[in-house]
């Protein structure tokens, strides 16, 4: 039994500790889905991207290049 989540209001935070870990989450995660923001460097200091994935799940992934403490 599939079930289709639609417009969910939700979404799943990932904060990772390398720029190379978001990049494999990203690129696994989001496989078949779509993807909303792809990662890249933001004005706010941060790699960052969006997606839904394949089963609606709406994902933020992120890594924070300068800690904050």
């Amino acid at each position: 039994l599939a079930i289709q989540l639609q417009h969910t209001a939700m979404s799943l935070f990932n904060q990772t500790d390398s720029a190379a870990e978001a990049d494999t989450l990203f690129a696994g995660l989001s496989a078949g889905g779509n993807i909303i923001m792809p990662m890249e460097k933001t004005f706010w200091g941060a790699y960052f991207g969006m997606f839904t994935d394949k089963f609606g799940i709406n994902w933020m992934i992120n890594f924070d290049e300068v800690p904050h403490n």
